[in-house]
């Protein structure tokens, strides 16, 4: 039988995060950063120990996540955006770009950095990703930050 590294979701008190949002669509994004912050606090982090950076769109994000995260003051970092399909390829652009910028912070940092950026065609696809129909995202985001956090830390 392998060995099975599980962890609980559940925060320590000490625990720092910061979120970074995106200002562009905050319609939806500030329904993200809502259901993150709530989450965290939910699952034991003191909402005291939480930051949030708002940066102008989701093509920032990477930035500013990377220099949260490069800090040492925090241990996971949560980016959450939302890029809407226009009429043009513009946010393929902008969905590359930023998908691959978290990436690659996260894996120089050695922080992790949460993938909480919806991608979406239209409005109500957003609106149903932000707290409706599918469920809220920066939920999902915060709650794979406990996990990563945790995990990190039994590995050592």
């Amino acid at each position: 039988m392998p060995r099975v590294i599980d962890t609980p979701l559940l925060a320590q008190n000490s625990d720092r995060f910061a979120i970074v949002v995106s200002r562009f669509n905050d319609l939806i994004t500030g329904r993200l950063m809502e259901g993150a912050v709530s989450t965290l606090t939910r699952h034991g982090a003191d909402e005291g120990k939480i930051t949030v950076a708002w940066v102008p769109g989701s093509y920032e994000l990477p930035l500013a996540s990377e220099k949260l995260a490069a800090s040492g003051e925090y241990e996971a970092v949560i980016a959450l955006g939302a890029v809407i399909q226009g009429e043009t390829t513009h946010h393929d652009y902008i969905n590359h770009a930023m998908a691959q910028g978290l990436m690659q912070a996260s894996q120089r940092t050695g922080v992790p950095i949460l993938f909480g950026v919806l991608t979406c065609e239209n409005l109500d696809q957003a609106l149903n990703r932000a707290g409706g129909k599918v469920g809220n995202k920066g939920t999902e985001a915060a709650l794979a930050a406990i996990e990563m956090v945790n995990l990190l830390r039994k590995l050592g």
